[in-house]
């Protein structure tokens, strides 16, 4: 099974830039590719598939030896693939409602990764006790990495990512699942905004309300930031503070996600997860018309619907689900739908 490792990386200013270069020329690779598929289908009705760019890759090396040709062949080639799953789960999301958003084309901002083949373009070595790691890319070098915890099996691919001034490597391996004693116990979870989950058994895992917890920070922060001049160095300096704010928001979920997973897990042989629909729930209120005046509307108590949504959202039981379908899997029970074996 593969496994993902996620390190904080430190690299020097020039490979700093390398790298941001590397991030730069994929995502117009990236952007290219998009354009042909769409202009192809706009034009002549044809459809492009991976296979037919990924064949165009060595003119395009060789049309561009000192930009795209001094990068990996391999991860051009898992951009390639990236831009086929992105048009793949376009076609499923239009087979399934009739009407989805088209992929769109990314700016260098919003293109934040790069994956490669492990030994083909990217090195991964393990750290020694008290020293650093090393992943080496090709057209970056030799990165120093901070390995918090052992990287168990064989290294398959490695990423780069960038999270805005920060850089992290990805480690994906592939390793032999473990599988777990038995506990006998088989319970059902209901998940909730006053109680984050209830379990069939009586046990509950209180709600952390983590976007509440620093909600006065960031509508601060959103506040300085309107009011400062649109590209001076003070309106740049709040955007860093507040994505800051929002990144540790984020990961103070997902910790809690995955370790009130682990607990389920490991305590558990049989896990039935409520399966939820989240964007129906979140979705806003329709209009009331007013019968009695044209033009007129009744209230739809969106304001209570506003803050019952950022409750739901911020609860994030999506993630916490993904983060249970990793562990050990979820048997799904709502309308017949069935899930994962389990453990």
């Amino acid at each position: 099974m593969r496994r993902a490792f996620k390190f904080r990386a430190y690299p020097t200013r020039p490979q700093e830039g390398r790298a941001a270069r590397l991030l730069a020329d994929h995502c117009d690779l990236y952007n290219a590719a998009l354009e042909e598929r769409r202009e192809a289908w706009r034009i002549r009705r044809v459809s492009v598939s991976y296979d037919m760019q990924s064949a165009q890759l060595k003119e395009i090396r060789r049309a561009d030896p000192h930009g795209q040709g001094g990068h990996s062949f391999a991860a051009q080639q898992q951009t390639l693939r990236r831009l086929s799953t992105v048009f793949a789960a376009f076609y499923t999301r239009a087979r399934r409602k009739g009407k989805a958003g088209y992929p769109r084309f990314k700016p260098y901002s919003r293109f934040s990764q790069v994956g490669f083949v492990a030994g083909n373009g990217a090195k991964w070595t393990r750290a020694e006790p008290g020293g650093w790691a090393r992943a080496v890319f090709q057209a970056v070098g030799s990165v120093k990495v901070r390995q918090h915890r052992p990287v168990p099996g064989t290294v398959k691919v490695l990423q780069l990512k960038r999270e805005h001034r920060r850089w992290y490597v990805i480690v994906i391996t592939d390793t032999e699942a473990e599988p777990l004693l038995a506990t006998g116990r088989a319970v059902g979870v209901d998940v909730g905004v006053a109680r984050f989950l209830t379990t069939s058994d009586g046990e509950i895992v209180a709600n952390p309300k983590l976007l509440a917890a620093s909600a006065e920070v960031i509508a601060d922060l959103q506040r300085r930031k309107a009011r400062a001049r649109r590209g001076s160095g003070n309106r740049r300096r709040i955007r860093r503070q507040l994505a800051k704010e929002w990144r540790k928001v984020r990961n103070r979920r997902r910790d809690f996600h995955h370790k009130a997973a682990r607990a389920l897990v490991n305590t558990c042989d049989v896990i039935a997860l409520e399966k939820v629909n989240v964007a129906g729930m979140t979705r806003r209120p329709a209009p009331k018309p007013d019968p009695g005046k044209a033009g007129a509307f009744l209230p739809n108590l969106a304001t209570a619907k506003a803050g019952l949504n950022k409750s739901i959202l911020d609860a994030g039981w999506a993630q916490f689900a993904a983060s249970q379908q990793q562990k050990g899997g979820v048997f799904s029970l709502l309308n017949g739908d069935r899930g994962a074996t389990l453990r």
